[in-house]
């Protein structure tokens, strides 16, 4: 792999570091703006779930504004939406301000979880391609850890310990708006905009000089039909399946529970008796737990495929998640044994849902309709992500834990059996001979 495609994966899965740290910077402050603003437990879901909503407008408008302005110009606005809601964010009096705050973040969110794994996948060579789209899920959860680390720190800073942790996400969000001047344009998008002089310039740079002619021939095809993609053009005979695939498996990655964990994770930790400073150091074990089974995903995925992990990490996750139900039903709910069971849980998603999801879902889509499927697929994820969010505080207080995490372990075990009978498996090709062979195949 040479250095000029990681660095470029690098700069591009900072979008994922933002994404990551601005969904999981929220869990540390639960406690705290809960009585601050004077929230239910309904209006904590809903103001929790606030990022949620704009991250829907945020992938609908990547879609539409990376096929005409560039996946790199819209990753750029991203980031200076990010700035503006952590500086608004840290600063809001009025529960009406911290969420419209919270809705611009959202926008940022869901433009980078379309356009940071959509650049990577278009510009990666393919033997290295899980890997690299990988590599913008290891961002999120280094984002993750990051949030997580940053609220323990800064949980003793006094009445206003809150706002300096969203504070935090506005470095990023610099970095990541001066990095993306030092990389291209996706050659993808360049070709379809009749730019195929400069997609070659980076086809040298990314796949080398032998191979560079090859892949732009094979681009060149692929999007030899010249209309403007729409998004009706998703239900065509050979495309619908696809869509569906990847509607399906987006909406699983959620409704399985992990943004359970990831925004309450310290309200779950204090339910079963933990202080604020012990539940937001338990966090930190969930984003190191995270990190390193994402590591371990990146180093097995173009191995083994994405198939293999999607099967066997969801039945880890069922099983870690009839541990934690058992817990509570036999009402043994210490906090370490609680600790255990989630980190058990986390390990699996973080080593299959959580990076092969976003790889195949980048994968699965012609050159044309790429940004359109995957922005309907990750509509859908955002969308489940919200009903989760919104329901689990409700869920927890009506059904008890013991009958939510037996409803999100079975849903592991549905999502298990759905990959085995119906996702392709998608390693080690180019995306346009990917394309053939699912419009063969479907």
């Amino acid at each position: 792999m040479n250095r000029y495609v990681l660095m470029i994966s690098v700069v591009a899965a900072l979008g994922g570091l933002l994404f990551g740290f601005d969904t999981a910077v929220i869990s540390g402050t639960i406690n705290f703006i809960q009585p601050y603003f004077g929230l239910s437990e309904a209006g904590l879901g809903w103001t929790v779930s606030s990022l949620l909503f704009g991250c829907i407008g945020g992938v609908f408008f990547a879609g539409k504004a990376g096929d005409h302005y560039g996946r790199k110009k819209v990753l750029m606005f991203a980031a200076l939406l990010f700035f503006i809601s952590a500086i608004g964010s840290a600063s809001a009096h009025s529960l009406l301000y911290f969420l419209i705050a919270r809705i611009l973040g959202g926008l940022a969110v869901g433009v980078a979880s379309i356009l940071s794994p959509m650049y990577i996948a278009e510009l990666a060579p393919a033997q290295y391609r899980g890997s690299l789209v990988s590599l913008n899920q290891l961002a999120i959860v280094v984002g993750i850890l990051v949030a997580f680390f940053s609220n323990y720190l800064l949980v003793g800073t006094g009445v206003n310990n809150w706002r300096w942790m969203l504070l935090v996400m506005a470095a990023p969000a610099v970095l990541l708006f001066f990095s993306l001047f030092l990389v291209p344009e996706s050659p993808r998008w360049l070709v379809a905009r009749m730019r195929s002089r400069e997609a070659l310039n980076i086809l040298i740079k990314t796949s080398g000089e032998e191979l560079a002619g090859c892949e732009l021939h094979q681009i060149e095809e692929t999007l030899k039909i010249h209309q403007e993609a729409v998004f009706s053009d998703l239900i065509q005979s050979k495309i619908r399946p696809l869509l569906i695939i990847g509607i399906i498996l987006a909406v699983f990655q959620q409704i399985t529970g992990i943004n359970t964990i990831m925004y309450y994770a310290p309200k779950i930790f204090a339910s079963v008796g933990d202080s604020n400073g012990t539940a937001l150091l338990q966090t930190i074990a969930i984003g190191c737990t995270n990190v390193i089974f994402t590591l371990i995903a990146m180093a097995l995925i173009d191995r083994f495929g994405r198939r293999l992990l999607l099967i066997f990490g969801s039945a880890g996750m069922m099983t870690m998640l009839l541990g934690l139900s058992a817990l509570y039903f036999m009402k043994q709910t210490s906090g370490i044994m609680v600790l255990v069971f989630i980190l058990g849980y986390i390990a699996f998603f973080s080593a299959s849902l959580g990076p092969a999801v976003w790889v195949v879902v980048a994968e699965l889509f012609p050159n044309r309709l790429r940004s359109k499927g995957m922005s309907v697929a990750i509509v859908t994820l955002w969308i489940a992500c919200t009903i989760v969010s919104v329901t689990f505080p409700i869920m927890l207080q009506k059904l008890s834990g013991g009958i939510t995490f037996l409803i999100f372990a079975v849903i592991c075990l549905a999502n298990s059996l759905y990959v085995w009978q119906f996702v392709p498996e998608t390693k080690g090709k180019t995306l346009e001979e990917l394309e053939f062979e699912l419009s063969k195949k479907f």
